[in-house]
């Protein structure tokens, strides 16, 4: 199963990959630690001094709308190259953030479920640096508000019969 977990900064992507990871062995990487990997931080590091993609990685939060526009044009030709990357070698998918990625991710089937992630205390994120509306675009929206104890069981919740129904799909 492939999962593709979209969200605003901050909101609990990494902490949902996490508790599946935890929970059901799924494997997943940031979208921003492999684009730093694969090559934001060679683009980067003379800019920023950077030594490492670690550093690099750490220090995106002050350069969002940068990465925004690099992962797009890493993305040009075709706009699941980044997404084909990290699903080589992951199940998951953290932090995709733009519309027209997204749509050709859904063409062309790569994930079997996307998953919103969503917490009304902190703001949502700029569109100059993330323009899907995970209302629109997941198959759930897992609400963050309450604690991080609760947010692994609505994890836990939602991703048992997802499984279980992959699972059915095979033997049917």
């Amino acid at each position: 199963m492939k999962l593709l977990i979209i969200g605003s900064a901050r909101h609990g992507k990494d902490t949902v990959a996490e508790f599946i990871n935890k929970h059901f062995g799924m494997t997943f990487q940031s979208s921003s630690l492999a684009a730093s990997e694969i090559f934001i931080y060679d683009t980067l590091k003379e800019k920023y001094n950077y030594d490492n993609p670690e550093q690099c990685f750490e220090d995106r939060v002050n350069h969002r709308a940068e990465w925004y526009e690099l992962i797009k044009e890493y993305n040009v030709i075709s706009k699941t190259k980044l997404a084909r990357e990290i699903l080589k070698k992951n199940d998951m998918y953290v932090g995709m953030r733009e519309h027209t990625e997204i749509q050709a991710c859904k063409d062309e089937q790569l994930f079997d479920y996307i998953i919103g992630v969503f917490d009304p205390r902190k703001p949502e994120e700029p569109k100059d640096s993330f323009n899907i509306n995970i209302w629109e675009e997941s198959d759930f929206v897992i609400p963050n508000s309450q604690g991080l104890e609760e947010l692994e069981q609505r994890v836990i919740k939602i991703i048992t019969p997802l499984l279980a129904f992959e699972q059915y799909k095979k033997v049917a």
